[in-house]
């Protein structure tokens, strides 16, 4: 009689464990699932660029044949600064850009804006010149007739209060039609 209890209660454990496992796939499913939704809905799980510095190409129209200017627009991510193309120190890397010559299109110069003066918290004394939030260069094209972009690469060094991270190329294509 008390083997049929020993047995009974085995098999009880058996049931109870294989109940266990079969919850905590469900769990383990549904868990999934609803991450899988929160990512689709683009909600707080998207992730951040690694370069903290982004391009935002705008349409814009200019004369054709004539001395022209085309607006380059980044957004650097809040937090952080990138040196400015004249930084004041020479440890520190500027930002520069070059932009080929494309199919009708003769780039003669581009203009950086004024830096902003800023100090790390650990050296209030030493002033360097950076860019945050929105930068915008300006490049002095003369362009034929027709839909055009500009296409080229900026080079930069993000920092935040504490760092300067490793510098970074951006790619840049600045579609404008010359009318």
């Amino acid at each position: 009689m008390q083997a049929v209890s020993t047995r009974t209660r085995i098999t009880y454990a058996v049931c109870f464990a294989l109940v266990l496992v079969v919850a905590f796939a469900a769990l383990f499913f549904v868990a999934r699932r609803v991450g899988a939704q929160a990512i689709d809905l683009g909600q707080s799980t998207r992730p951040a660029a690694k370069g903290h510095v982004q391009f935002a190409a705008e349409p814009q129209t200019i004369a054709a044949n004539k001395p022209a200017t085309v607006l380059l627009h980044f957004h650097v991510d809040p937090g952080f600064h990138i040196n400015s193309h004249t930084p004041k120190s020479e440890m520190l890397i500027p930002t520069k850009i070059a932009i080929g010559e494309g199919d009708g299109i003769k780039v003669q110069t581009v203009d950086f804006p004024a830096g902003q003066p800023y100090s790390f918290s650990f050296e209030p004394q030493t002033k360097l010149d950076v860019y945050t939030n929105e930068v915008v260069l300006t490049a002095h094209v003369v362009a034929q007739p027709g839909q055009r972009s500009l296409i080229g690469v900026l080079r930069y060094q993000a920092c935040d209060q504490a760092a300067c991270y490793p510098p970074k190329t951006l790619p840049v294509e600045q579609p404008f039609t010359a009318r």
